[in-house]
């Protein structure tokens, strides 16, 4: 196991850099550093003038030059200007240049400054990702059990009424896009005008206008099923759909399984068959599903938190990718591909220890 686990970490290790160097050539090319130009400087600059900007910030190197240095494995690009004033990745306003170090990128803990935010990305992205991670646990403590529950109440009786109901709709909640059932919610549950609420505020049966909120702005400070069930159920729907039909076809299988049929013929009871026989081998398959929901999850929520402005780590990504922020897009990308990454390793591991059977070579 742990010559399987050094191995497959170092295939992550490989893959990482794989991926955030293609994101970092695509965000560096011309026509983005261009932009950025011009959003920083003027944008009635001349060709002349946007390429001495981007010769004082070191954009112009060459891109696996540039690339080493964002991670801080070589020394930082300097420019020195006519007056002798030194400026560089490294030195920050007030600091003199002999005394500002020479490596700072992702190694040394600096992901660089934003653009847009006027901040360091590293505490952009620190408290965006701790506001979706909250999201993703009420999301994941909604879906999840709910998910299990339905695939496997399906699956018991393959073929039954119960099976066909609850499988079409997983179908539905999965082919239900997240922009379509939120806009659904927001006028069913959260309109002044139209949907449930204005007959419920008419019978006394809630306080206030509303019976949800249609923003989730205030659940960024403090979160309470009013302001928050709404993007949590969005998103939950989405992907329950997904996780049940795996569960059902996983379960539908096991249930006709030998051993299966060898314990209906002993006589035990078809509660102790499902839940002592079937259940466990039915949620192997299932449990790297529900694995890979976690980094749908960080990048899926961008479309849910823009609705219901829930200013996360996916409102960031949008923020980041419409203003060409490209160093907080490159920290973003980073984030992103680190958590699909651990989130295998762990769904691999957490596999082999579920399926008894597989060996590892």
């Amino acid at each position: 196991m742990g010559l399987f686990i050094l191995r497959r970490v170092g295939v992550m290790i490989l893959t990482a850099l794989c991926l955030t160097f293609v994101v970092f050539f695509m965000t560096n090319l011309y026509p983005n550093l261009e932009k950025l130009a011009k959003t920083q400087g003027n944008f009635r600059m001349t060709d002349e003038a946007v390429a001495s900007w981007l010769e004082k910030g070191g954009y112009l190197q060459s891109t696996p030059k540039k690339y080493a240095e964002w991670l801080g494995v070589v020394p930082s690009y300097r420019y020195t200007d006519a007056n002798g004033k030194v400026t560089g990745r490294c030195i920050d306003p007030g600091v003199a240049p002999e005394d500002a170090p020479n490596y700072c990128g992702i190694l040394q803990g600096y992901w660089g400054w934003s653009t847009v935010f006027k901040d360091e990305v590293a505490s952009i992205i620190g408290t965006r990702l701790g506001l979706t991670g909250k999201l993703m646990l009420f999301v994941m403590l909604l879906m999840v059990p709910t998910a299990l529950i339905v695939g496997v109440l399906a699956g018991m009786r393959e073929g039954s009424r119960t099976d066909r109901t609850l499988s079409s709709v997983s179908i539905i909640t999965t082919a239900t896009p997240e922009y379509v059932s939120g806009v659904i919610f927001i006028a069913l549950l959260a309109s002044t005008r139209y949907g449930l609420s204005p007959m419920l505020a008419e019978w006394g049966l809630i306080e206030g206008k509303t019976l949800f909120k249609g923003t989730a702005t205030a659940a960024m400070e403090n979160a309470d099923f009013n302001n928050f069930f709404l993007p949590v159920l969005t998103i939950s729907l989405y992907g329950m759909g997904y996780i049940a039909r795996m569960t059902r076809a996983s379960m539908a299988e096991v249930m006709t399984a030998q051993y299966i049929r060898t314990a209906r013929l002993k006589g035990v009871s078809f509660r102790n068959i499902v839940m002592k026989h079937a259940l466990r081998n039915a949620l192997i398959a299932p449990f790297t599903v529900i694995m890979l929901q976690i980094p749908w999850l960080l990048n899926g929520v961008v479309i849910v938190e823009t609705l219901f402005n829930y200013k996360g780590f996916g409102w960031t990504l949008v923020q980041a990718a419409s203003n060409n922020d490209i160093e907080l897009l490159l920290g973003v990308s980073v984030v992103s591909v680190v958590v699909v990454l651990i989130t295998q390793l762990i769904s691999d591991i957490g596999y082999v220890f579920l399926n008894p059977r597989i060996r590892i070579s």
